[in-house]
């Protein structure tokens, strides 16, 4: 095993060392980055492309000099590999590495800090060397929730990635607990996978991936087969599944500014339709796909007249409500808010939104909100039985909600009387306690001084 005292830190000398110790881990062999292995990893697995990556490190010139050390300051470093966010011989170094590996990398100025350097720590056109230490690494989370988790295998060419509305040609490995249940070539539309039988994560993976690409996907259940299952496949409910996915080819949709306004009208038409489909269907993950394409057409056009300033309010408006209604479904209750809103925007007195709005804001517990929502909506319609139902239930729910906080509050001052109680009792019992020593110490001074005194 080498250490630091191994490597010698003059230029020469160092070189000679990683040149007969060390190992070309660059793609084209020009020995841009050579590492010695320090301490040999734990599982022999390694980062794939794109993984988050948690490391310590320590920079140094070749004449020893520290010019950075992340464990000087307590605190690893994270980064997604292989995506240019650091210096290139990281990207490189930390891709051959395993977890737990420590090792030293010597690294040409290309891979490092090129010809410029960095002022005052590092003079141009220099070579340095790197200690590093791999403490961890997990997949890149493509969704908020961490419901999509990806890992590349191969990474693609070229720049572009496929949109909403693209045509994709993709080969598909599924398994499920380490069981293979699919493998086939197949092509959808970004948007519509489940048409083809491809789960919501492959379909919402696609607008990451470049063409040639290679990853293998963590689906959770919302983004696998849900609750349902799959049958056929022999999955049961719930169940985490796993996706090889190769894009072997992809035509790109038009984009919105290369539409004009009576193309976007027209699909938008077609979009709604196929959103309708699937919200009827209970696929409401793909209905939003849907409806928000529709809003990222339509929201920035105004229109050349009353009647196409019209059709685009009427899209937008339906489309918000129908987000609303999806998000409701599925428990997102600030999209459902959010897009209330926007239709509230555009129409301040709309019915639908307003109720919805109030339905999300009563199950976050915002209940004066909701019950402002939904004597809005009597003010727009005196005979909605529903919303003054919702009323009722509201002025119930604040009730019990100011009858929990008296008691709670009774309780707390309940435990800060008791609390004093025992805190005066435990004074007084000091008090007492010092007083008789006090007592106890005058009277043994008292017995002292006639004890000293002189008998006569």
């Amino acid at each position: 095993m080498t250490t630091d005292q191994d490597l010698p830190m003059d230029g020469q000398s160092a070189t000679a060392v990683f040149a007969s110790k060390g190992i070309d881990v660059t793609a084209n062999k020009d020995q841009g980055v050579i590492k010695i292995v320090k301490r040999p990893g734990l599982d022999g697995a390694q980062p794939m492309i794109g993984d988050r990556v948690t490391v310590h490190y320590t920079g140094k010139l070749l004449n020893g000099k520290k010019f950075d050390c992340s464990r000087d300051r307590k605190e690893p470093f994270c980064f997604n590999v292989g995506k240019g966010q650091v210096l290139k011989a990281w990207d490189v170094g930390v891709l051959s590495m395993q977890r737990g590996e420590v090792c030293t990398l010597l690294c040409k100025p290309e891979y490092a800090y090129g010809v410029a350097g960095n002022p005052d720590k590092i003079p141009p056109n220099s070579p340095v060397v790197f200690e590093m230490e791999l403490l961890k690494f997990e997949g890149e989370m493509l969704t908020d929730d961490g419901g999509i988790l990806r890992r590349i295998k191969v990474k693609g060419d070229g720049y572009t990635n496929p949109n909403d509305g693209a045509s994709v040609e993709v080969h598909l490995e599924g398994s499920c607990s380490g069981r293979l249940f699919e493998c086939r070539d197949v092509s959808f539309i970004v948007g519509e996978a489940e048409d083809k039988g491809v789960p919501l994560g492959v379909d919402r993976a696609m607008d990451k991936m470049q063409k040639g690409e290679c990853c293998i996907l963590y689906l959770g259940p919302k983004y696998g087969f849900g609750s349902e299952g799959k049958p056929e496949y022999k999955i049961g409910p719930d169940k985490e599944i796993v996706y090889e996915v190769t894009l072997k080819d992809f035509k790109r949709a038009k984009e919105s500014w290369e539409m004009d306004l009576n193309e976007k009208l027209s699909l938008a038409s077609e979009v709604k339709h196929k959103g309708n489909h699937y919200f009827k269907a209970g696929r409401y993950q793909q209905a939003v796909v849907q409806y928000q394409r529709i809003v990222s057409w339509l929201e920035m056009e105004c229109g050349t007249g009353i009647e196409q300033q019209k059709r685009i309010q009427d899209f937008l408006l339906t489309s918000h409500l129908n987000l609303a209604l999806c998000f409701l479904r599925v428990k997102e209750f600030s999209q459902v808010v959010e897009n209330c809103n926007k239709v509230i925007e555009l129409d301040e007195n709309n019915e639908k939104a307003l109720y919805r709005r109030g339905e999300a804001r009563l199950l976050r517990n915002e209940f004066s909100l909701a019950m402002a929502d939904f004597q809005q909506v009597l003010q727009v319609n005196a005979s909605n039985r529903a919303a003054r139902a919702q009323i009722s239930i509201c002025q119930c729910k604040i009730k019990e909600h100011h009858e929990q906080d008296k008691k709670t509050y009774a309780n707390m001052f309940q435990k800060f009387a008791e609390r004093d109680a025992k805190t005066g009792k435990t004074r007084r019992r000091r008090d007492e306690s010092t007083r008789s020593s006090i007592n106890g110490e005058v009277s043994i001074k008292r017995r002292r001084r006639s004890q000293d005194c002189p008998s006569y």
